[in-house]
């Protein structure tokens, strides 16, 4: 997803927020049009024959029952660390500790598209990848699940995911029974804006269209999130619309470029500009406005009326992986309410755990209090989570907004 900028320990003050390397978004630029291409490429080879793997044809053997280690791939700076040691990763070592199982951790998930191209070749042959966990974003989560490159996860080894995952994560469309993927953490799309130099703004179409914004917004690069909010704006469903919602909202897009009203699109990088002033407002994540928030109040994030995008980084066990039964004990140890409060503290992501915001008011009641770490439920019922696409469809829809956006 995006990059994750560490927070300071709790109860210092937090640094300026400095720019970074998106993880959400494809790469822009000369750089961006090859990631689409090798992008459109991949995807072009899940169609041919032996990249579609099934449950059958693809089996997997459990060793957890006499190998107690286990291979957790994520993206940087997404556990919690001990600021003293930062060797140490406290929530981490207690699971080691408590159940004997060995964890190799290693921080190489650092854009969806590169990540998959070093995987793809291995998952698309049913051949191990020496990982038994991998964080992918909603999106990429589902093109591996449609692939068949994943393990259906065991239910009943997964009592705190069965009562503690947020009822605005079940029942996904990519995973309607909550068996593939699992939200590490999850954030926000919505509305920035810094109120030192532009009045509040509460609609999209206000940052499309008003006067006084012009030349001094931005939007994101990620098709999802920018879409999303414009799908919404125009009274369409982000989770389920048909190509001409998808081209009404992308020609509201267009115009607004072609007006001079956006000024660019970006990854997360719009975040220092906002800092400064010289982004009046944008498109932007919740995790970013957490922390310019810290050293700006004046810089608030807005829900707007019509809705928010909501996306997660999912855990998820591919084909191949030997030790199935401790990424569920591993996974399982997350969905600890008290346990995710500490993971929520040190990332400052939306914690996908109910109860988790009971347990965070014992660390740090200002965060725990804090709607876009803990959303309440008027803002969820708000929150979309984008449609799964087919191959065509992602292929056709991000050929179209990355034409607009100048990619």
């Amino acid at each position: 997803m995006r990059n994750r900028f560490r927070p300071p320990p709790l109860g210092a003050s937090r640094p300026t927020l400095l720019p970074g390397v998106s993880r959400r978004t494809l790469l822009h630029g000369a750089a961006g049009s090859a990631a689409l291409l090798a992008a459109g490429g991949a995807l072009a080879a899940c169609g041919t024959k032996g990249a579609q793997q099934t449950e059958a044809g693809c089996v997997s053997e459990d060793l957890s029952g006499t190998e107690k280690t286990l291979a957790f791939s994520n993206w940087p700076q997404y556990l919690d660390v001990d600021e003293a040691d930062e060797s140490k990763r406290p929530t981490l070592d207690a699971f080691q500790t408590k159940s004997g199982i060995q964890v190799t951790y290693t921080e190489d998930i650092n854009d969806n598209n590169e990540f998959f191209g070093k995987v793809q070749n291995q998952l698309a042959a049913c051949q191990s990848t020496g990982r038994d966990i991998i964080v992918l974003t909603d999106w990429m989560a589902a093109r591996v699940i449609r692939l068949g490159w994943v393990q259906k996860l065991d239910k009943a080894k997964l009592p705190n995911v069965e009562k503690n995952l947020l009822a605005s994560l079940r029942g996904r469309s990519f995973d309607p029974n909550n068996e593939y993927a699992l939200p590490w953490q999850s954030g926000l799309s919505g509305l920035a804006y810094n109120g030192s130099v532009t009045k509040e703004i509460r609609t999209v179409d206000e940052l499309l269209t008003r006067p006084d914004l012009k030349g001094k917004v931005t939007a994101l690069s990620e098709m999802r999130d920018t879409m999303g909010l414009l799908l919404q704006s125009n009274g369409h469903d982000p989770a389920k619309f048909t190509d001409a919602q998808f081209d009404d909202a992308l020609a509201k897009l267009q115009k607004a470029v072609d007006s001079g009203q956006i000024r660019r699109f970006t990854g997360n990088d719009y975040a220092p500009d906002l800092a400064k002033g010289d982004v009046a407002a944008c498109i932007g994540w919740s995790g970013d406005v957490i922390q310019l928030s810290a050293e700006n109040d004046k810089i608030q994030f807005v829900a707007p009326d019509s809705g928010v995008m909501l996306f997660s980084d999912n855990m998820e066990v591919p084909n191949k992986a030997t030790h199935k039964g401790n990424a569920e004990a591993l996974i399982d140890y997350y969905y600890d309410p008290a346990v995710a409060a500490q993971v929520a503290a040190y990332v400052n992501y939306i914690c996908p755990v109910e109860g988790a915001q009971a347990e965070m008011e014992k660390i740090d009641p200002e965060l725990a209090a804090n709607p876009l770490i803990f959303p309440d439920a008027a803002l969820l019922a708000k929150a979309k989570v984008f449609m799964a696409l087919t191959d065509a469809q992602e292929r056709a829809y991000e050929g179209k907004f990355q034409q607009v956006i100048g990619a």
